[in-house]
């Protein structure tokens, strides 16, 4: 490719905008699909290539392959009167051709780099075959597992998905080598406050800007262009996963305290790392629907984070206006939608058809038309587009190749979670004897996972049944499905694997479920093998923490191995062999019961919690029918060898509100031992509680994370960097960061519950 040209992007910009119709200007709004399959409706195939001669089309989805986009692209460059070229996006979620784990599988690894190399990977076969713009990362924290889409996010804390968030727009965008994600939490913290006494009254202003020119969350305008950049895309904004019962798209009725300090931080995040793109959500907030909600789109992410890129609808979001009786009709849609602070209108066309008569009425503002052209061109100038439209069909990546295979698979190796191994069943030994493999999913190739992209397709992934088979050739494999002859195969072996999960389709997006235990048959599976008395271990795939109150006990050994992409069967092999240990933890709460949901460990104390060491003790909250608490909380996950977190020490035991809002940081330190036979991970997390604040803090905050890797009696310390993000909360109204004077409890351990702890002091 050529070298681009020296001239700021925005000559470039205006000099177009000032040539441009309100035609032209409102088709630049305008995304169509091309044979799209992401909701309701058909493909737009002739509506694109007639509006890209005209100059009427910003962007097309769907269209993939280097010819193919380069032919569309021709229309656009070549016959349109101001040869503006078109932006190309997919949905690539966790992989192109080379699957990666499900998002969710990724942040149980607790080690941002996974997300950089499956980002890294995803955007140079994706800028290989003409496109430009992922809809991803999902940053939608969600404390429910019954909702399909859980699967695409990082599970249940603002902290762990802030991390994975930054660290995935990093590795799309081209910006970063997938360390020091620390301080990613996104917090603005451009007003801090002290507290002086409990009582609530504001105590002295300690400061107002943090910055030394005031200066906005918004991230550094990183250069999109190159064969390995794509667009990223922060969606979607925002509280999409406190939908009402888990079910898809519903409504959300969320507290501002909740939005400012659970839903928002990952996005602020995200805009920090430089995403080039923002998607509204198909929920409405509080009554409003996003797409049309004007104090978050405009109000939070553009003047408030300072965002300078495009904010796109999601798939028909500006028609639903309509269905949720928010628009009178498709022109209302247009008018409220671009109102508030979107830019582009995904799969539909109420913004360009009608945009220029609104315009002409006076009902849309011209300024603000200008405005949302604006973030498109330069988004395209940012990617070179206007250098060079065309993507090199002879470099096109069309299959996996050996790097990004051995990169998937040691990525879906660090996202398996061993929840149980009593009597160290695991790592299986391959030297000899016989091995029953059974169950609905040791011979399936379903382990992708959702939103897998044009690689499930073309790449099948190899079965646990193949790689187990390749890992161990002086095993004697047994092998049947289920039923009767499953239960045979594991009478006639020594050893056995039952390989149970949900398929792949049972998760995503439209794929909620009321029933969150395993699909019929593998339950009733598992007693069956537990009748035998044959040693067995259970592998769960599956794109959802799943209710196991029911076999759990029965199974000596669990390994929760979630859709690992293309190279799932080969990574369990490596950590069933125990030629990888175990090292991830669980980014989200495992309840005993639907019933429980939602349950997670970031919860705020009641006047009457429950006390787990008396659970007969009447009058508190929980439920008379199951114990208190989850089955296997935030943060779990064993190893094949054992460690020991020591208690936390700090040089500073008080710090002064006025020291951290100029800057100052506290650095906590913890020993980590590895207790063991053999080389382990051990993930370090560090947690913090307020106890007495001017509003109720939860009982424990994840504040940082460090996954460690120590060899037998190997030991080493750990520093965490803690600041006023750290310690602070976000106000309801202005999203200021407050801190307030008083007793911290730092907590530190192997899980949300396994922890101990130091006492600072603010004043």
């Amino acid at each position: 490719m050529e070298q681009r040209p020296t001239d700021p992007h925005d000559v470039l910009v205006e000099d177009l905008l000032a040539k441009m119709t309100p035609e032209e200007k409102f088709g630049q709004l305008q995304q169509l699909a091309w044979n799209g399959d992401t909701g309701p409706g058909g493909g737009q195939n002739h509506l694109a290539e007639a509006a890209a001669r005209e100059g009427r089309l910003g962007s097309v989805l769907n269209l993939r392959g280097a010819a193919h986009t380069n032919a569309l692209q021709r229309l656009a460059v070549e016959e349109s009167r101001l040869g503006i070229p078109l932006l190309f996006g997919f949905d690539v979620i966790h992989g192109f051709w080379t699957t990666f784990p499900v998002p969710l599988a990724q942040a149980a690894s607790f080690d941002p780099g996974v997300a950089v190399a499956d980002a890294r990977t995803s955007a140079r076969e994706a800028r290989s075959n003409g496109l430009h713009w992922t809809f991803a990362p999902m940053m939608d924290v969600t404390r429910e597992p019954r909702w399909g889409r859980i699967a695409e996010s990082c599970g249940e804390d603002p902290y762990l998905t802030a991390r994975f968030a930054a660290a995935k727009v990093h590795g799309y965008q081209g910006t970063a080598s997938g360390e020091g994600y620390d301080g990613a939490r996104g917090d603005l913290g451009d007003v801090v406050r002290a507290r002086a006494d409990h009582d609530g009254n504001a105590g002295a202003d300690h400061g107002g800007n943090a910055g030394a020119d005031g200066a906005s969350t918004a991230g550094p305008r990183a250069d999109l262009y190159g064969p390995d950049r794509i667009a990223a895309c922060a969606k979607h904004f925002v509280g999409y996963g406190a939908v009402e019962g888990g079910r898809d798209y519903n409504t959300v009725d969320v507290s501002p305290r909740r939005l400012r300090n659970l839903y928002l931080p990952p996005f602020a995040a995200a805009v920090r790392a430089g995403a080039a793109t923002a998607m509204a959500a198909f929920n409405t907030v509080n009554g409003v629907p996003a797409h049309a909600n004007r104090p978050l789109l405009q109000g939070v992410l553009k003047d408030e984070w300072g965002f300078d890129g495009v904010v796109v609808s999601d798939w028909g979001g500006v028609h639903e206006l309509i269905v949720h009786g928010f628009a009178a009709d498709g022109a209302d849609a247009a008018r409220l939608a671009l109102a508030a602070g979107l830019d582009m209108e995904m799969a539909g066309t109420h913004v360009g058809d009608n945009g220029p008569a609104l315009l002409a009425a006076g009902r849309i503002d011209p300024t603000r038309l200008d405005d949302a052209v604006r973030r498109v061109l330069r988004l395209k100038a940012r990617l070179g587009l206007f250098d060079d439209p065309y993507t090199d069909e002879a470099a096109q990546v069309s299959a996996p190749t050996a790097a990004s295979r051995t990169a998937a698979r040691e990525a879906a190796a660090r996202c398996a979670v061993l929840l149980k191994n009593d009597g160290a069943l695991l790592p299986l030994d391959r030297s000899g004897g016989s091995l029953a493999v059974v169950g609905p999913y040791a011979g399936s190739a379903d382990l992708h996972g959702t939103w897998s992209g044009p690689g499930e397709s073309r790449f099948p992934a190899v079965s646990v049944l193949e790689a187990v088979r390749a890992a161990a050739p002086d095993l004697r494999i047994r092998h049947a499905a289920d039923g009767a002859a499953a239960v045979e195969a594991v009478r006639d072996a020594d050893m056995a694997l039952v390989v149970v999960g949900e398929a792949s389709a049972l998760s995503g997006e439209a794929s909620s479920r009321s029933d969150i235990t395993l699909p019929a048959g593998q339950e009733e599976l598992i007693a069956e093998v537990a009748a035998t008395g044959r040693p067995f271990a259970v592998v769960v795939v599956a794109g959802r923490p799943l209710v196991t109150e029911s076999w759990i006990e029965r199974a000596p050994a669990v390994l929760l191995a979630w859709h690992g992409g293309i190279e799932a069967g080969p990574a369990l092999a490596d950590v069933l062999f125990g030629d990888v240990n175990p090292g991830g933890k669980l980014p989200v709460t495992l309840p005993r019961s639907v019933g429980q949901i939602p349950l997670y460990y970031n919860h705020e104390n009641t006047g009457r919690p429950a006390d787990p060491a008396d659970p007969a003790k009447p009058y508190v909250t929980g439920y008379l029918d199951q114990p208190y608490g989850p089955r296997f909380p935030f943060g779990h996950g064993l190893s094949y060898t054992s460690f020991e977190v020591g208690a936390p020490t700090s040089a500073a035991e008080t710090v002064a509100v006025a020291d951290l809002a100029a800057g100052a940081r506290v650095e906590v330190a913890v020993t980590v031992a590895n207790t063991g036979a053999r080389e382990g991970d051990e993930v370090v997390q560090l947690y913090l509680h307020d106890p007495v604040a001017s509003v109720v803090r939860p009982v424990r905050e994840l504040r940082g994370f460090r996954r460690v890797t120590l060899a037998a009696g190997e030991r080493a310390e750990v520093v965490f960097s803690l600041g006023a993000a750290e310690f602070g909360f976000l106000a309801d109204d202005t999203g200021a960061l407050v801190l307030e004077p008083g007793r911290i409890d730092v907590h530190v351990g192997s899980s949300s519950q396994r922890t101990a702890c130091l006492a600072l002091t603010l004043v």
